[in-house]
């Protein structure tokens, strides 16, 4: 029993000791912030595998881009809005690529992810089946990324 608390203990000490544990001095929102940049960093994975094969610099493999259209519409799919507070910005929070324009009044923040979603969808039906196919949706998935980059993130 004293083994099992010595070993809870260490690994509560452990994770305590910032390993992944935002605290106050990070700044504002420091979890929702690395929260939306990992999702961001997660499409990008699977925008790369499905990029390479639009491009021709890998051969085209309907099983891969299948299941990188299948994970890219996962992450497109969850309901990131905790993820978004107001005040997570780059102006309150330099960790931060969002532009506070996405809470100004008149955003249209919403129809940018609704035109993500609907590109992944597309993505996801035809990634699998076909090259042409895999191309066509690339350009949807790239319109709607930019989109939102555009208005809505730092520039890189």
């Amino acid at each position: 029993m004293l083994r099992h608390l010595t070993t809870a203990a260490a690994v509560t000490l452990a994770l305590a000791g910032g390993a992944g544990i935002a605290t106050a001095q990070d700044g504002p929102f420091e979890m929702q912030i690395a929260a939306r940049q990992g999702i961001m960093a997660y499409r990008a994975l699977q925008l790369g595998t499905l990029g390479a094969m639009a491009k021709g610099e890998v051969d085209y493999d309907a099983a891969a881009a299948q299941k990188a259209a299948d994970n890219l519409m996962a992450s497109v799919a969850l309901d990131g809005s905790m993820l978004w507070p107001q005040g997570s910005d780059n102006e309150a929070n330099p960790k931060s690529e969002a532009l506070p324009a996405i809470w100004a009044d008149g955003s249209d923040i919403g129809a940018k992810g609704k035109a993500m979603v609907d590109a992944a969808t597309a993505m996801q039906a035809a990634a699998g089946t076909g090259l042409d196919g895999l191309k066509t949706a690339m350009g949807e998935v790239g319109g709607a990324c930019g989109g939102c980059h555009k208005a809505f993130r730092v520039p890189q």
